[in-house]
């Protein structure tokens, strides 16, 4: 992988999960990999955005002509992390028409009645598109975990369900790519507090948020345990700092780019004879003369 502009060690190995990883170690205000300030990050999300659109087209024309390959973005974090953010700023830089965004609250009567999976299921991205969860099936082995929605041995055998799924899906020929939004708690308190103060910020804001405060450190026991336990060869997690969200925004940016560089995309070849268009385009010219 090329270096970029700025980054001494990509995000690719800077962010992602290794052995021994400790969330409770883990800076939240840093930029991991980046020396650049703030403005070159976003000059360089900018330039890198140029990037993102024309392989996003290509996987998009890719999927019109049969190739069967998606990309999955999975963001996971507590409230106020950034991830509809990372939504709006990072995949606001491609072609809307080949993006399925899809955020997953508390499930419905019908969806709890089926495998916790299969509302996930429904929600994959089509075939040359990118799908993006704002949360996603880690929601059953995080907030059910915290607050005991199951019993510890159905969210423990979850891990292994989880692994094997998305084993089948990259097999099936979707990239994965998992993003972990760490936001530390002062700074939660400081973003809550803001959306308090702008009346366009009033609807994001919930009164349950500063209750689910007092399950901080579940949390971070139930994020380590997902980064202990599933952060595998076929869908590694990067752990994200998000206090600075500019750099946020561009690590995402950084992955996206390069998971759609490993696919190796071309443009499709067209199907028809491009000479003999071309002619029907001339002859329509010249009868218009």
């Amino acid at each position: 992988m090329a270096r970029s502009k700025h980054w001494d060690e990509h995000p690719t190995s800077a962010l992602r999960v290794s052995e021994g990883f400790r969330l409770e170690d883990f800076d939240r205000t840093g930029k991991p990999g980046f020396s650049g300030s703030k403005k070159q990050g976003r000059r360089l999300r900018k330039e890198r955005g140029t990037l993102l659109a024309d392989l996003q087209e290509r996987l998009f024309a890719q999927g019109r002509v049969g190739d069967d390959r998606s990309l999955l973005l999975v963001l996971q974090g507590m409230d106020t992390a950034g991830k509809g953010g990372i939504v709006r700023h990072v995949l606001g830089m491609v072609d809307p028409q080949g993006v399925q965004a899809r955020g997953f609250g508390a499930p419905t009567e019908e969806e709890l009645e089926h495998h916790f999976l299969w509302r996930i299921e429904k929600a994959l991205p089509k075939a040359g598109h990118i799908g993006v969860f704002d949360r996603s099936h880690y929601e059953d082995v995080l907030i059910a975990r915290v607050h005991e929605l199951v019993p510890q041995d159905t969210w423990e055998r979850r891990y292994d369900e989880i692994n094997e799924w998305e084993q089948r899906l990259t097999d099936s020929g979707t990239t994965i790519v998992k993003c972990a939004l760490m936001v530390s708690q002062d700074e939660q308190l400081d973003r809550l507090a803001k959306r308090l103060t702008r009346p366009d910020k009033h609807w994001k804001y919930s009164t349950s948020d500063l209750d689910e405060r007092a399950y901080w450190p579940a949390y971070m026991e139930a994020f380590q345990a997902v980064f202990d336990r599933t952060s595998t060869d076929a869908a590694p997690w990067h752990v994200i700092p998000s206090t600075r969200k500019w750099y946020a925004r561009l690590a995402v940016t950084e992955l996206l780019t390069s998971a759609l560089e490993s696919m190796d995309l071309e443009w499709p070849a067209p199907d028809y004879d491009l000479d003999e268009e071309r002619a029907r385009i001339a002859n329509l010219r010249r009868q218009g003369e």
